[in-house]
């Protein structure tokens, strides 16, 4: 007896190794090709099964349907806000403007949803530092 077999790579192991290393690179792209270096944030408004897109700053004004009526969304300065709406209580009109990723206002008796994406910006200060 000689002690350890010699180890060796068959076809299909080095097969099967270089589609590993395929497939875990095109996870990483996939995944992180967008966030490294992202654009520019945009605002997403939805609501009455529609869904728009805006450059941050833009300057809109939007008339989005939901199921009690009409809310009011305004873009401009870099900022997005409800301004009107007509659900009970107010409070996605109480929310005030939103400017930063990551941010958002919920109008949820009218099915309506504003929110920013984009690039992060790292040096604000965020409930987390406190």
């Amino acid at each position: 007896m000689s002690g350890n077999p010699a180890f060796r790579l068959k076809p299909f192991d080095w097969i099967s190794l270089a589609a590993a290393v395929l497939v875990t690179a095109a996870s990483f792209f996939y995944v992180y090709a967008g966030s490294i270096g992202a654009g520019e944030s945009v605002v997403v408004v939805e609501g009455g099964g529609r869904t728009w897109i805006f450059p941050a700053d833009a300057e809109e004004t939007l008339e989005v349907p939901g199921p009690l009526g009409i809310t009011i969304v305004e873009l401009g300065g870099g900022s997005a806000l409800v301004h009107e709406s007509p659900c009970e209580n107010q409070i996605c009109v109480a929310a005030g403007k939103i400017s930063r990723s990551g941010q958002w206002i919920a109008c949820l008796p009218n099915a309506v949803f504003v929110r920013i994406e984009g690039r992060k910006d790292d040096d604000a200060v965020d409930a987390a530092t406190w």
